[in-house]
């Protein structure tokens, strides 16, 4: 698939875009199920996902860590899911936690929301990420944020190949 499609609608906005050649239910499962997303969201090179605790119904939290394997540092985001629409849309807030990583984010939740449109067995995936304000906004991007989407993207690419294939 093309790489994401990235872009700025304001201010206090950025919009992912990928596709991906699966269903959208075995998309909505990658984005939704801990044990397909510690599969592919941990993509980075000598990181993994030791902590991915989500339940996705309205109103429930989730947990996510991420560690640099070889320098022992680690960051994370939680949330609250704030409107679950089956194979079609997550809407959820994130607040950065820096843990040994450091760096910011901004001190205020953001809001993530995330809708799958399937079109002739292909998943187009929209992300939306609403900052509380543009130098939030730009703290985010300038840590390669997208960069680092991408790359998991592209695993989980790999990650529905194996899941259709069984």
């Amino acid at each position: 698939m093309k790489p994401a499609k990235v872009s700025t609608p304001s201010d206090q906005e950025v919009l992912i875009e990928r596709s991906f050649d699966a269903a959208v239910d075995l998309v909505w499962q990658a984005y939704t199920e801990p044990a397909l997303m510690r599969r592919w969201l941990a993509a980075m090179p000598g990181w993994s996902m030791p902590v991915c605790e989500m339940t996705t119904d309205v109103g429930g939290k989730y947990r996510w860590r991420w560690r640099d394997d070889e320098n022992n540092v680690e960051f994370g985001f939680t949330g609250e899911m704030l409107e679950v629409a089956l194979h079609s849309k997550i809407v959820h807030t994130q607040i950065y936690d820096p843990g040994d990583m450091g760096g910011t984010m901004g001190d205020d939740a953001s809001v993530i929301t995330v809708t799958f449109d399937e079109k002739d067995g292909i998943t187009n995936v929209a992300t939306l990420i609403k900052y509380a304000s543009k130098a939030d906004r730009d703290a985010a991007i300038s840590t390669g944020m997208t960069d680092g989407m991408e790359m998991s993207y592209k695993q989980l690419d790999e990650v529905l190949n194996a899941e259709a294939r069984t």
